[in-house]
């Protein structure tokens, strides 16, 4: 097992095999384009952190127009098509076109504890099913994408200053006088 990711270190293994995972578990599900991959790397690593005050994988993400973006996306979505573990092609999906993948081997997840998969898959049970409006107006309003500026990296220690709409962390209520 690998360690877990420093406060400044990115796993980029550890990136990669949570991606496959995800694309694996979600790829049959028509809403699930490229955005709505996005936004469910980025719930789950930044809801871990609120929940573990630890990184799931230390990557980068940006504040851009649309919400959260993983900033190593594409690069390792390009490594798994060439290791022939994902597919990308154009599906329209309520009119819009949408960029998909499809998991064509199973996922190694070698480098991810019970506790980090159950996380991951209760991240897929609250966002997959959402559509890429959906979870864009949900990233919309956390604090995290907010409060940084456009196209900056996205703090992880805002995720202590989110509302309980976004919050999956529950914190002591103070005591009443």
């Amino acid at each position: 097992m690998a360690a877990p990711a420093t406060k400044n270190s990115f796993n980029r293994e550890k990136f990669k095999q949570i991606l496959h995972y995800v694309i694996n578990s979600s790829c049959h599900a028509p809403n699930v384009g490229k955005t709505v991959l996005y936004k469910i790397m980025y719930f789950a690593e930044f809801d871990y952190y609120e929940l573990r005050e630890r990184k799931l994988t230390g990557e980068r993400y940006l504040r851009l127009e649309h919400g959260p973006a993983p900033s190593h996306f594409d690069d390792i979505l390009i490594e798994l098509e060439r290791e022939g573990k994902v597919s990308q092609f154009e599906a329209s999906f309520h009119g819009y076109t949408q960029k998909r993948c499809i998991s064509n081997k199973e996922p190694e997840i070698t480098l991810l504890s019970a506790e980090e998969l159950k996380h991951i898959d209760s991240t897929l049970a609250k966002y997959s099913n959402m559509t890429a409006t959906q979870v864009s107006a949900l990233s919309h309003i956390d604090l995290p994408w907010m409060a940084t500026e456009p196209n900056g990296e996205i703090d992880y220690e805002l995720v202590f200053y989110r509302d309980p709409q976004t919050s999956v962390r529950e914190y002591e209520q103070p005591i009443s006088p």
